[in-house]
């Protein structure tokens, strides 16, 4: 046996000695739920028992991790496949549909979401002075990387705190900042630095999201996107959808879409009113839109939802 295969019976072992004590975490804590939140915010687990068809969601900039199973994230037209061997990374709050692969009542798939946040990062480069990485051509936001002992033994002390809860105040920062810090030195660390270094182009994207997450309500003026992130129109478009598959406009009407919906349904707000409050100067045209988006009218749409809920 070579030196390069007893490294990989080791790192195999270990990652199935960490897979199966983070899977009896999250079974415990996901028994008789689907998705659970948990004491420390920034850490989520879920829980299928069957195969799905894909379901509408919204992603976050994360890291997704299978103990169990596998599943997989389809973004525009494409799909990431994971499972215990690969990880998701999203960088970017985008619209997408989730999909189980692999589960079964005796083994579910079972998983955990940790949020991800680009000025941790923009800090560790900052202080480590990560060098930019050799390809400099942008990505989209999504990927699917390679799990590695190295990559998984802190997310697996993150779940370990979860006993400790007087320590997670103080320690679970502490780690979280070493899973980000993990990632950046993971196989997609050249994509993170590109999206959390001040300068590069991918940032600049991140900056126009965040004012489109700010600003949703008011009128889009491309000039002024772009020149408030120092790109040029073209270019502002051009890398927006590389990165979203989405264009700047686009992505606009999902946040107010997305806005108006939570206000009809959590708000009580009819349609007329949540569309004046997301910036739609026309009802019949917010109502457009949404069906286009979701389907079903917004009154038939929220009246389905609250059903649901009761039942």
């Amino acid at each position: 046996m070579t030196s390069e295969d007893l490294t990989k019976q080791r790192s195999d072992l270990t990652l199935k000695t960490l897979h199966t004590g983070m899977t009896e975490v999250i079974g415990r804590w996901t028994k008789g739920k689907e998705d659970c939140l948990t004491p420390i915010k920034n850490l989520l687990f879920f829980r299928r028992e069957a195969p799905s068809v894909p379901c509408a969601c919204t992603i976050e900039p994360s890291v997704l991790f299978v103990v169990q199973g596998a599943k997989q994230l389809l973004l525009g037209e494409q799909a990431f496949a994971y499972d215990t061997e690969h990880f998701l990374l999203n960088s970017l709050d985008l619209p997408a549909s989730s999909q189980v692969l692999r589960a079964n009542p005796d083994r579910p798939c079972l998983g955990l979401m940790i949020r991800l946040d680009l000025r941790v990062m923009a800090d560790i480069i900052a202080q480590t002075g990560m060098p930019p990485p050799r390809d400099r051509v942008a990505d989209g936001s999504t990927a699917i990387g390679t799990v590695t002992p190295a990559l998984l033994e802190p997310v697996s002390r993150l779940l370990a705190l979860l006993e400790e809860p007087d320590a997670i105040a103080v320690v679970s920062p502490l780690i979280e900042r070493e899973i980000h810090f993990r990632l950046l030195k993971s196989d997609l660390g050249g994509r993170l630095w590109r999206m959390a270094s001040v300068g590069s182009q991918s940032h600049r994207i991140v900056r126009a999201v965040d004012w489109l997450r700010e600003n949703y309500a008011q009128p889009l003026r491309i000039d002024e996107l772009a020149a408030h992130v120092q790109m040029s129109p073209s270019t502002l478009h051009h890398h927006f959808r590389l990165l979203t598959a989405m264009s700047p406009l686009q992505y606009q009407k999902w946040l107010r879409l997305n806005e108006a919906k939570r206000l009809m349904l959590n708000e009580h707000l009819d349609a007329a009113n949540a569309a004046f409050q997301t910036g739609y100067e026309s009802p019949s045209q917010f109502s457009r839109e949404y069906a286009r988006l979701f389907g079903v009218t917004p009154k038939r749409d929220i009246n389905g939802l609250r059903r649901s809920n009761v039942t």
